[in-house]
């Protein structure tokens, strides 16, 4: 994943974030807003450890998957949602035509 899906979707990944750095907490998280250089700084601080491992820490977080928890994220979604539009034609209903999908409840007539 890359740091500006982090910082879009920030409070989305609280959890993540304290699952890999449990000394952090919301309060915290709240105060950098998605901001990388306070948020390696606060890993530097609470996990007494230098900026350079902060950084190497970050780099290895940041290399995983985005957790389930954040693509499932209300605002993520909304905003999947929103960007997914783009690939509608105008004028088209996205809701006229399923065949491509299939249809567990198809009638015939739908």
């Amino acid at each position: 994943m890359k740091w500006q899906h982090v910082a879009d979707n920030w409070s989305a990944f609280y959890e993540a974030i304290i699952d890999r750095w449990p000394d952090l907490d919301e309060a915290d998280l709240d105060e950098i807003d998605g901001d990388q250089r306070a948020f390696l700084k606060l890993i530097s601080t609470t996990e007494s450890v230098e900026m350079e491992e902060a950084k190497a820490e970050l780099r290895e977080w940041l290399m995983g998957e985005i957790p389930a928890d954040v693509v499932m994220d209300e605002m993520h979604d909304n905003r999947s949602i929103m960007n997914s539009s783009k690939y509608v034609p105008e004028g088209e209903d996205e809701y006229d035509d399923d065949a491509r999908f299939g249809d567990d409840d198809e009638t015939d007539g739908d």
